[in-house]
């Protein structure tokens, strides 16, 4: 054999052991890959890394309903789910709804968490910028089930809620505007913890004590003038409100403000008639100098904003004279003020119903 087939033979059997190598790490990864497809990813080991909301459909299969919760990051696998199922014969029971469940948890603790009626909520239940308490009350009951009265019983004694020693123990205000998960199983206790907790980090998180300090004001001021602004105009327009009731409380003038009026006589008309102007309530800042004892609604956090940043102005006198396009002119002129007026009163004869 020449030398020449020698080193043939040498360098196949010197790639042998590399071709051996490359085949097995081939084989190896195919094998992953097939048990990958047949085993189901590790399950979360826990704790939650945070929350979600997790919708249950009326008919919805246990596959589907382990499918949403690995789609919302609830679990890792839809078999582990359905295998641990076929052992509890109440996860065919889960019950339609909205869940706040954990995400990146066990499995055995998303399907305790489903078979426990403290996680289901009540999902969505909005509560708008601008609404009174008691509007908020009457809400939370039809949505809830919970009596208005029993709502009505814990304001009565609102120590128990929170309230900062600022507020005076009045809850006007304090029913924070936003969108909550509310547990079915909530007392109306705990719901009306959940609307005045929301307020406080909401107020804090706006600065809202100190800028009413650099105003010279209360925070129960600052939020007063807050919830005028809410009644009174439009967002694009609270800036420019916020100037014209300091600039009114500096002048010394009365404010006049027919949301107030409105609010002491328990009604919400645009209008109010002369008559309803004369009536003598704590709210009726045509009357009395100042502002109102507290706030008249719940403001959003754009409301309080402005009142805590009013933009510069001289205006003394605003008024809204077009209800569908919320067009408010401002002016610092009585006279000019009253030709707004009349241009407000004629949008008024000619939109029947509208004020």
């Amino acid at each position: 054999m020449s030398t020449e087939e020698d080193s043939t033979i040498v360098a196949k059997r010197n790639k042998t052991p590399i071709v051996v190598a490359l085949i097995c790490a081939v084989l190896l990864l195919v094998s992953f890959v097939i048990v990958r497809k047949i085993l189901p990813p590790a399950d979360f080991s826990g704790p939650a890394t945070g929350t979600t909301i997790v919708k249950i459909n009326k008919g919805d299969s246990l596959a589907v309903i382990a499918n949403t919760l690995k789609t919302r990051g609830v679990i890792s696998s839809v078999d582990r789910l359905v295998g641990l199922c076929s052992a509890q014969p109440r996860c065919n029971k889960i019950q339609p709804g909205s869940y706040k469940l954990g995400t990146k948890i066990p499995t055995k603790l998303a399907l305790a968490e489903l078979f426990d009626a403290t996680y289901k909520v009540y999902d969505g239940l909005l509560i708008r910028e601008g609404l009174r308490s008691a509007e908020i009350i009457n809400l939370l009951s039809e949505k809830t089930g919970i009596s208005a009265a029993d709502f009505r019983k814990i304001i009565q004694q609102p120590k128990q809620l929170g309230l900062p020693n600022w507020a005076g123990g009045d809850i006007e205000g304090f029913l924070f505007p936003a969108t909550y998960d509310i547990p079915t199983n909530a007392t109306a206790l705990e719901v009306l913890l959940q609307l005045v907790g929301t307020a406080n980090r909401e107020y804090k998180s706006a600065g809202l004590i100190d800028h009413a300090k650099a105003l010279h004001l209360t925070p129960q001021q600052l939020l007063t003038i807050a919830s005028i602004i809410q009644a009174e105009s439009h967002p694009r327009d609270f800036n420019k409100v916020a100037r014209v009731i300091l600039n009114r409380l500096t002048a010394p003038m009365r404010l006049q403000m027919d949301s107030t009026v409105a609010y002491g006589l328990n009604r919400k008309q645009v209008i109010l008639s002369t008559a309803d102007l004369a009536k003598d309530t704590p709210y009726n800042t045509y009357i009395h100098d100042g502002l109102p004892p507290g706030p008249i609604n719940s403001p959003g956090i754009a409301a309080v904003e402005a009142a805590s940043n009013p933009v510069a102005g001289n205006w003394l006198y605003f008024i809204t004279v077009d209800l569908d396009t919320q067009e408010t002119k401002f002016t610092d002129s009585y006279p000019q003020f009253l030709q707004y007026k009349d241009d407000f009163l004629s949008f008024c004869s000619s939109h029947l119903g509208s004020c």
